[in-house]
């Protein structure tokens, strides 16, 4: 096993690095037997969702039937039934093609004049383009053109403008008032079936996984590029809400909603155990992007086309109460400051161990990594951490991790 004191998290110098524990997510890989996990950023297949017909005034009519929720027995209707319904006509399904790949994804509507948000990693086919064809599919078998207004590989995040009206848009929940064991229902398009709605819990709340990134290359991509490959693109984590809600590839970007109709979370991956299938399937353990994330990244990308990013200016690694207790980590010790950076100046020092951030657990380097990168920058934050044994609060006014890129 690996010492994880050896290996720092640069992220919060601009520099992200893969840590050594953290399973780095792959996409829809050709699996092996085994009983390891991976994690797998759920892009789907393009599996002829789209029915070929000619543009109309932007609008392409689709020979399968409408995927509404029909009532056909009053008297079993539950709680999913309502939330899918009120929820279903603000999941749109996404058809991507560039260079030599395509896929689906979902998307959640935002406006009623067709702003969509969605993952970064559907509209770039996993980082490997930008230049891309989207179409979307509504709940009632209308097909659109679409565009990308702005994405965040940071949080793996995206906004596309679709070229209609009329759209529903998705009522957003507060996802910081969600409850472990909460009612969540997962909408989206899983290999192309449009409309498709599974139910679940809220297994776990700030969940950190590590994603490939879906930063595109400067060149735009290569119609030979493989996902990420060739590319010095370092991986993203992400805080995520957990479910047991089935995802599945090309879920991606869909909405994880609460027994309201509301949305709590974007889909955006799921661990699974690795097979003989070429495509990962769910086992129970999928993770959202949460829904206050994703609307303060879709507002700044409507609003400036680009988003803002927090950084604390500390070098981090796993802490750990001793070497007999290795194999836990118990918060993120600071190793480095960044002179006169926004740790240096709200009063942190090397060797003090960061255990909370506004609120959330801190257990490791990733998470508190993930907490700061979902935050805008100049936001303040309020940090508890261990010094000699002792517990000090301090408030960091965060800085911009992009002002140098």
């Amino acid at each position: 096993m690996s010492d994880n004191k050896s290996h720092y998290n640069n992220q919060f110098l601009g520099e992200p690095v893969k840590l050594p524990q953290q399973p780095q997510a792959v996409p829809a890989p050709k699996a092996k037997a085994s009983t390891s996990l991976i994690l797998v950023a759920v892009l789907g297949p393009l599996l002829g969702v789209f029915v070929g017909a000619s543009a109309i005034g932007g609008v392409l009519p689709l020979l399968s039937g409408s995927q509404q929720v029909t009532v056909n027995n009053p008297g079993s209707v539950n709680w999913v039934t309502g939330a899918a319904a009120k929820a279903l006509p603000s999941v749109v399904t996404l058809s991507v093609s560039g260079n030599s790949s395509a896929g689906t994804g979902s998307g959640v509507v935002l406006s009623a004049d067709g702003y969509i948000l969605t993952n970064a990693h559907v509209v770039t086919l996993d980082g490997s383009t930008s230049d891309v064809v989207i179409e979307v599919k509504t709940s009632s078998d209308r097909i659109y053109k679409a565009k990308v207004i702005g994405t965040d590989p940071t949080n793996d995040l995206a906004v596309i403008k679709a070229s209609g009206t009329g759209f529903s848009p998705i009522e957003f929940a507060d996802s910081s008032k969600i409850n472990v064991g909460d009612f969540a229902v997962a909408i989206g398009a899983p290999l192309g079936y449009d409309a498709t709605v599974t139910s679940g819990v809220v297994s776990a709340m700030h969940r950190t996984i590590q994603v490939a990134s879906a930063a595109v290359p400067k060149d735009g991509g290569s119609s030979l590029q493989l996902w990420n490959n060739g590319t010095d693109a370092p991986p993203v984590n992400l805080d995520v809400i957990q479910t047991d809600a089935a995802i599945n590839p090309g879920n991606s970007g869909g909405a994880l909603i609460n027994d309201k109709g509301q949305l709590i979370g974007i889909n955006v991956a799921i661990a699974t155990a690795t097979t003989t299938s070429s495509q990962a399937g769910s086992i129970g353990v999928g993770f959202a992007i949460p829904s206050n994330v994703g609307k303060r990244v879709a507002d700044q990308i409507i609003k400036n086309g680009k988003v803002s990013h927090g950084l604390l200016g500390a070098f981090v690694s796993d802490a750990t109460n001793s070497d007999a207790a290795a194999s836990f980590s118990v918060g993120a010790l600071v190793e480095k400051l960044t002179a006169n950076g926004p740790a240096d100046k709200a009063g942190i020092k090397v060797g003090d161990v960061i255990t909370e951030c506004d609120g959330q657990s801190i257990d490791s380097a990733s998470k508190l990594t993930a907490a700061i990168r979902s935050k805008s920058a100049n936001s303040k934050v309020t940090l508890k951490l261990t010094r000699n044994g002792k517990e000090i609060t301090v408030e960091a006014t965060l800085g911009d991790a992009d002002a140098n890129n």
